[in-house]
């Protein structure tokens, strides 16, 4: 609500939540001196959000009125809406006597924002067209928020220039990761058959599932580009698909959740370091929170949609 740091892009026209991570990490952290790697010219003193309670939440809900759904919803507005909060309705669910004292309330999907984490990072490093998230105005905004003057655009009388990116593929190397991912084959009930997705002549995958980058983010990430990227950039991808490996595992205990919590932070910075602005979107930063979920909520595993989803798929056969 009030708290929350992410911006609008002057150029992609979106929101950022670019600069909203090191704000969690420890008071004597090295990060939040940097000046030149993060937000330029910025140091970061502010601690993180606190969680509210329901009976917190409660009490600020309680405060809004019903909103009639219809005709007229669109011009009803909450005072404040989208500047110290981002409410359009008050939820049937706070009618419940119980709701208030739920510990976890909303659960957070984790097998969407794995697909949607992975996505970014695949379609950005192998440069997809129409769907990396280094394209024209995301230099733009660089030039702006980053000290990254070696991935500003270069503009000529007639033309302007995208310098490749270091966290980018040349097209040589990207053709070795596609071969790579067509020749690979998994255990009956693994994955489906990647190779079948990969489309060799527009160097992109097409109808890949939610446990298609479920496998791949987890376990084949690390392989794909071990020795394609810069080991510093490698090393952030490396502990982002660990984190996802570690949370999806069959046990959790309270140490290794909390490993995880201080893990994740940094790992995020370090994104943070290498991927322009219009890269973080909303999707980048839930991750933060997915190991606190862990805590309160239990394992992963009894609280995603695969088993839904399979139902679905079961029923529609």
């Amino acid at each position: 609500m009030e708290n929350n740091k992410a911006f609008t892009l002057r150029n992609g026209g979106k929101a950022s939540f670019f600069y909203c991570h090191r704000r969690f990490l420890p008071h004597n952290h090295r990060y939040r001196k940097n000046r030149k790697d993060f937000f330029v010219g910025r140091v970061e003193k502010d601690v993180a959000p606190p969680y509210l309670s329901g009976e917190e939440l409660h009490d600020v809900v309680k405060l809004y009125g019903d909103i009639v759904f219809g005709l007229q919803s669109c011009k009803q507005k909450f005072p404040g809406s989208g500047l110290t909060h981002n409410w359009v309705k008050r939820s049937i669910f706070w009618e419940l006597p119980y709701w208030k004292t739920n510990l976890l309330r909303h659960n957070l999907d984790v097998m969407h924002i794995e697909k949607n984490v992975f996505e970014n990072i695949f379609n950005t490093v192998m440069d997809v067209k129409g769907k990396t998230k280094d394209n024209i105005k995301a230099r733009l905004d660089v030039a702006l928020f980053c000290n990254s003057q070696n991935m500003e655009l270069v503009h000529d009388e007639s033309w302007v220039a995208k310098p490749r990116a270091s966290f980018v593929l040349e097209k040589n190397a990207q053709l070795l990761v596609y071969k790579w991912l067509k020749s690979l084959c998994f255990p009956d009930g693994h994955a489906s058959n990647i190779s079948r997705l990969v489309n060799m002549e527009e160097c992109r995958l097409y109808g890949m599932k939610s446990h298609n980058c479920h496998v791949v983010m987890q376990t084949l990430i690390p392989l794909a580009f071990r020795d394609l990227l810069p080991n510093g950039i490698w090393d952030a991808l490396t502990k982002i698909s660990h984190f996802f490996r570690d949370l999806c595992s069959s046990k959790l205990n309270v140490d290794h959740i909390e490993r995880l919590e201080t893990n994740i932070v940094e790992t995020l910075c370090k994104l943070e370091m290498i991927f322009p602005p219009l890269f973080f979107d909303s999707m980048e930063h839930l991750p933060i929170h997915l190991p606190f979920e862990a805590k309160v909520g239990g394992l992963v595993q009894y609280r995603w949609m695969y088993p839904f989803e399979r139902l679905d798929i079961t029923v529609a056969m």
